[in-house]
């Protein structure tokens, strides 16, 4: 089991006893969700939108695109349970998703035989709710027995809360509760098996407490067969943290269960249950950790001092954990990290810690064994400007061939479908290892390539390029850019840029056919005189910034954009755009904007505060209104990204990047589309409504809306869904900077 816990100071605490004043919202009517007139208007801005959009090109678009997400030839990804590979599957036929399992030989051949245990089609329409698979929580069998039993997790709109089901996976049925089947009410939260009977249960339902950003606040015990309201209440947090977690590790020989104040998004404390007390995990709350078998990891997000040793940011240190919890404090620097490498993840084979870098945004991965005092040797698996990652395929299988130590690779590139292969680590002997193995210093690993993605698009045209732009400060900022061989730098390039910026994510080279087929291989017609050879056509360029605010370099290239800092992250965007004009690539009437979520609130940053570089933003499920955030939906858990705004000096700098707030009579802005989706309980879907609508009452021309009736904060539950809110995007971007008649 693992438990993390991230950086920054707790933002809970008591309430200011000063609030920063709230300015003037004519359109604060909007936030009544549901509202038969607030809902008039979205379905009066959708029809606005679709009339401009939904042309014969979208259709087609759209059409592209879907074919893309329901790709039969796409690699089924699969996680080991005993015997068996599961998986969840979408695609026309079963929009809303197959849950099934196969054998490894199967899984291996051309056309796997899928043994399906829940059409949730099927389940929808008998319960008639439009149930969104969440995933599965499948209980530990006894030792030689099969796996049969699992937690379903069922959204009834792809929000947030979720139903949680006892499912039975030898009679592929769920469990009746009339029998004593778990059958948890739709709410936000997490469950966990305890035993065969027990379950660990965070949860919202039934009037159970609530925090403030709208999660769980208490967890209990509930055995087979008892209310919720009966189950013995065993851990709670202040109402002003973010929310409570319980889990149970039933590891053999390691079983323990955990507790997380998760105080706010970056930091958490961790306790462990012993003799029916929680004894906490003694690190400072900003301090990752991680718990496996005997073992111990740490990740501070900050410089940490321990008996006189600085740890830095970023690093990953081990201990034993038994001993760390008794006061020993002897710690082993696994990995340190430096100007341009960082740790993304960590993975535990049976034997072997698999840890996952990036290097300058690139892959790389380290094999380290604890067995030979956390030797580290480099996996040979990692090719330039692609994103690699390594993971343990089931570090519990005791098989006699060691399949414990068994991993996964997933690569993928820009241009690169992406690949699924299968390795083995083991130690090396005398002679150099199994036949067939590649000696990596004291480990031997080989691996072969199980499935791998179709091509969507004819990838061999374009080439990838990574290059860095100088932001406000000096510096450096990455960002990688798809384009055609060739590319002709006259500054005519219909050009997306592509951004995040928050929470420490990492924005790494991924495949996409939908960007492939959408904006790659669209061309513009020809322009005679225009620099081409005559009858030339240009395709679409897409970049995508690694700026300050994501984990591209650690915790320290987050942190550096943290709440006061926040715009140095769009400082940082700025400086890439100006770079791609600078370089010839594109200009400001042929460069686009997109993002969503943070992505949302980074382009409305652009909007309102450089509207002079972009000619288009497609701004999706963001957050806009920076004033009222906290107050809306799961927002009061982002305090420590953000800060609190209701606090005066807060507010100072937070209005300076709340688009809402920025909006200026006056000035020429981009052509906008904003998009979100009525179901979304993490952002919610009522600052894009208040944002569009305030633009349109300032007579602002070329503003689009467009809210999916449901989705959730993904904006779409199922392949048709994400086609038409995908093909929106492109469609509207492609419209506004290569034809100019958004």
């Amino acid at each position: 089991m693992t438990t993390t816990a991230a950086d920054s100071a707790p933002a809970s605490g008591a309430a200011p006893t000063e609030t920063a004043p709230a300015p003037t919202d004519e359109n604060i009517w909007l936030e009544d969700i549901y509202g038969e007139e607030q809902l008039a208007w979205v379905r009066e801005q959708n029809a606005r939108t679709e009339d401009l959009l939904e042309d014969t090109d979208y259709a087609r678009l759209e059409g592209e695109i879907l074919e893309v997400l329901d790709s039969t030839d796409k690699i089924a990804m699969v996680s080991k349970h005993g015997e068996w590979y599961y998986n969840f599957w979408k695609d026309r036929q079963n929009p809303k998703g197959l849950w099934r399992r196969t054998s490894w030989d199967s899984y291996c051949s051309d056309a796997p035989e899928w043994d399906v245990l829940l059409d949730v089609d099927a389940l929808a329409a008998a319960d008639g709710v439009e149930w969104v698979f969440h995933g599965a929580n499948l209980l530990r069998p006894e030792a030689g027995q099969p796996y049969r039993r699992a937690l379903v997790a069922l959204s009834p709109d792809g929000g947030d809360a979720n139903r949680y089901r006892e499912f039975d996976v030898e009679a592929r049925a769920f469990v009746d509760p009339a029998t004593g089947g778990f059958d948890l009410p739709t709410a936000k939260g997490n469950v966990s098996w305890l035993d065969a009977d027990t379950l660990l249960v965070a949860t919202t339902a039934e009037d159970l407490p609530r925090t403030a950003s709208s999660y769980a606040r208490t967890a209990v015990r509930l055995r087979r067969g008892q209310a919720l309201s009966d189950a013995p209440r065993i851990f709670e947090i202040p109402e002003d943290h973010m929310m409570a977690i319980v889990a149970h590790d039933s590891t053999p020989g390691f079983e323990r269960t955990f507790a997380l104040d998760w105080i706010d998004f970056f930091n958490r404390r961790a306790s462990v249950l012993q003799d029916g007390d929680w004894v906490p995990v003694d690190v400072p709350t900003d301090v990752n950790t991680g718990v496996h078998r005997e073992w111990l990891l740490l990740r501070p997000q900050r410089d940490w001092t321990v008996n006189g040793t600085t740890y830095a940011a970023g690093s990953l240190l081990a201990a034993d954990f038994r001993a760390y919890l008794a006061g020993e404090r002897e710690l082993t620097v696994l990995f340190a990290p430096d100007a341009h490498t960082s740790l993304q993840s960590w993975s535990w084979t049976r034997n072997f810690l698999l840890l996952n870098l990036l290097k300058d945004v690139s892959s790389e991965i380290r094999v380290l064994d604890p067995a030979d005092s956390w030797r580290s040797s480099l996996l040979d698996a990692c090719p330039p400007l692609h994103d690699v990652n390594a993971f343990a395929v089931d570090d519990e299988d005791e098989a006699e061939d060691g399949a414990g130590d068994d991993f996964w690779l997933v690569a993928t590139g820009f241009t690169t479908p992406s690949t699924l292969t299968r390795g083995a680590l083991a130690r090396a002997t005398a002679d150099g290892g199994a036949s067939g193995g590649t000696a990596v210093a004291g480990v031997v690993s080989s691996h072969a390539e199980v499935k791998a993605s179709p091509s969507f698009f004819n990838e061999a045209d374009y080439e990838v390029q990574q290059h860095f732009a100088v932001s406000a400060d000096g510096t450096k900022v990455p960002y990688f850019q798809v384009a055609t061989r060739g590319l002709v730098l006259d500054g005519q390039n219909p050009t997306q840029l592509s951004g995040y910026g928050g929470f420490e994510v990492s924005r790494t080279p991924a495949y996409s056919g939908t960007i492939g087929r959408a904006w790659l291989e669209r061309r513009t017609a020809a322009v005679p005189g225009d620099g081409l050879a005559e009858g030339h056509s240009r395709g679409g360029v897409y970049v995508v910034a690694n700026i300050r605010g994501g984990g591209e370099y650690g915790p320290s290239w987050h942190r550096a954009a943290l709440q006061e800092n926040r715009h140095r992250a769009y400082e940082d965007f700025a400086a890439v755009a100006r770079d791609l004009i600078s370089r010839g690539v594109t200009s400001r009437e042929r460069l686009g904007c997109v993002g969503g979520s943070n992505g949302g609130l980074l382009v409305g940053n652009m909007l309102t505060r450089y509207p002079e570089l972009f000619g288009a933003v497609s701004c999706g499920v963001p957050l806009l209104d920076m004033r009222r955030y906290t107050k809306l939906s799961a927002g009061h858990s982002w305090i420590a990204e953000y800060g609190d705004p209701d606090l005066p000096e807060h507010w100072e700098f937070i209005r300076t990047f709340s688009p809402y707030h920025q909006l200026k009579d006056g000035v020429e802005y981009p052509e906008t589309f904003i998009w979100t989706a009525t179901s979304d309980d993490r952002v919610g879907p009522v600052q894009a409504r208040k944002m569009a609508a305030r633009m349109l009452a300032m007579g602002i021309p070329n503003i689009w809306f467009h809210e999916a009736l449901e989705g959730g904060h993904a904006g779409a539950s199922d392949n048709r869904q994400a086609a038409a809110l995908q093909g929106r995007s492109q469609h509207f971007l492609w419209k506004a900077l290569a034809e100019g008649t958004a």
